[in-house]
């Protein structure tokens, strides 16, 4: 079973959420949303994005933290970032960065098609199609913010991983957002529910408000902050996507 982060992390993580401090600019939300949309999105569903990708990345590397103290490290280091996601499945997010980067070489598997058909991980080029790799570079300066203010460093590739993960996320929640606008709401609905063998489970507070997405209302053509918490709901599960939600 996962083990939960302690009160401390979470009240520093809700601290930085009273203070409004993003690593992740509005500007650079709307870009990402550019590349995936002509929608208009709003300022105000740019903050949520911007903080649901900080909760995220916040809870990524509070794991590798904690991952670098037990092995007598100051510094944190990609194999830091492999334990942190072994230890809890929530924070693996933005997959489409592990077939890019040499930290995860060797460690997803094959992937096949529906046919049995092995597929083979795009090769790099230098396409200036926008995408969630080639625009991986733009959150250098926010993944350093994240790292600072947590009161850690990390190195070059451990950075460079951070910057994929939190392009690949933003750009797979600005897809879903749009789809919100799109379908008019969330009509797919899914749960992870961790239980101990022999104990009841206990319903998630947040389930019957996840219904409140299933319907959407304003403009059709602009994304709000609505819209991104229901994307938030499809790309995130468990305690992790409460904090989102509750923090954007």
């Amino acid at each position: 079973m996962t083990a939960q982060p302690s009160c401390l992390e979470h009240s520093s993580t809700e601290h930085a959420s009273r203070t409004g401090v993003l690593p992740f600019k509005p500007s650079l939300v709307k870009a990402v949303f550019r590349d995936v949309t002509a929608m208009h999105v709003s300022r105000s569903g740019a903050w949520a994005a911007a903080s649901v990708t900080r909760t995220v990345l916040a809870e990524i590397v509070d794991g590798a933290v904690r991952a670098a103290k037990e092995e007598g490290r100051a510094k944190l280091t990609p194999a830091d970032l492999i334990s942190a996601i072994d230890r809890n499945f929530e924070v693996e997010v933005g997959a489409t960065w592990y077939s890019h980067s040499p930290t995860f070489k060797g460690l997803t598997g094959v992937l096949r098609d529906a046919d049995g058909t092995v597929i083979v991980p795009p090769r790099r080029s230098r396409s200036r199609k926008p995408s969630a790799v080639v625009g991986a570079h733009r959150f250098e300066a926010g993944i350093k913010r994240l790292l600072a203010g947590r009161g850690v460093t990390a190195v070059p590739a451990m950075v460079r991983d951070l910057d994929g993960i939190a392009s690949a996320f933003l750009t797979d929640l600005a897809r879903d957002a749009a789809m919100v606008v799109r379908e008019g709401g969330v009509k797919r609905f899914g749960s992870v529910t961790l239980a101990i063998p022999g104990e009841p489970v206990t319903p998630s507070p947040f389930d019957d408000s996840l219904r409140s997405f299933s319907v959407r209302s304003g403009a059709k053509r602009t994304i709000d902050r609505n819209d991104v918490l229901a994307a938030t709901t499809i790309q995130l599960f468990g305690d992790i996507r409460q904090r989102a939600l509750a923090h954007a």
